[in-house]
């Protein structure tokens, strides 16, 4: 299998584990050259104290052939940031897989990758995916032509394991999650607001219906500025 360059593009506030995820699943194809790419090589800050270090920025990254935008809180801000979607439309018109985990959705439909697609993101955030011309499919993966949106946060590495599996083949896969011992056992079922329990979705509505709203508006003004719309 010949090279294959992925990169994923972060910025400040993103949750870590939409982009390690998937990028520790990923770095394990053989072949692949991981690119993690910001708009400098500054050290970039996580919503958990993380920081992490680009490898390139955009100016200098060479041709993706797959990228990948993570979600986070910093979404808000980066999906109005001219440089960083200027960057994933021009890296999407050539890449063989466009890509995002939970709300980096909204970078792609800002930069006007998702209209007329079936998409998906974080569960608090599917009703927002219309605003971008995408139709939400109510699943953990979905996948319309080159493009892959996953769900929120931990969804990232089943993600990047069925990717994975569509390039170097479901054993190559397998392996990728035996070697990270992917066995997932949580001690409770609250993981969808489908399963969990009233009380604990209640616990957590003001948080995200005030993320909703800088999503919200974030949205309205970004489309309105590069003309993305539905």
């Amino acid at each position: 299998m010949s090279e294959l360059a992925i990169g994923f593009v972060i910025f400040p506030q993103l949750t870590q584990l939409d982009f390690t995820g998937p990028l520790q699943v990923l770095s394990r194809l053989p072949g692949a050259s991981m690119h993690i790419v910001a708009k400098s090589d500054a050290p970039v800050p996580s919503d958990c104290g993380l920081s992490l270090v680009p490898t390139s920025t955009f100016a200098a990254c060479p041709r993706l052939d797959a990228l990948c935008v993570p979600g986070g809180f910093g979404v808000a801000e980066a999906m109005g940031d001219r440089e960083t979607v200027d960057f994933v439309r021009r890296q999407a018109k050539d890449a063989k897989y466009v890509t995002s985990v939970c709300t980096g959705a909204f970078v792609l439909g800002v930069a006007g990758l998702l209209r007329g697609r079936r998409a998906t993101t974080h569960w608090a955030y599917t009703d927002l995916l219309p605003l971008v011309g995408a139709a939400y499919e109510k699943r953990r993966i979905v996948k319309d032509g080159n493009v892959i949106t996953a769900g929120g946060v931990t969804s990232g590495i089943d993600f990047a394991l069925a990717m994975a599996a569509e390039i170097a083949g479901e054993a190559v896969a397998q392996r990728i999650a035996l070697s990270i011992e992917y066995d997932p056992s949580p001690p409770f079922d609250a993981g969808h607001p489908d399963r969990a329990p009233e009380a604990v979705k209640a616990a957590l509505a003001g948080r995200y219906e005030t993320s909703r709203k800088a999503y919200r508006d974030g949205l309205k003004l970004a489309l309105a500025a590069c003309g993305n719309g539905p």
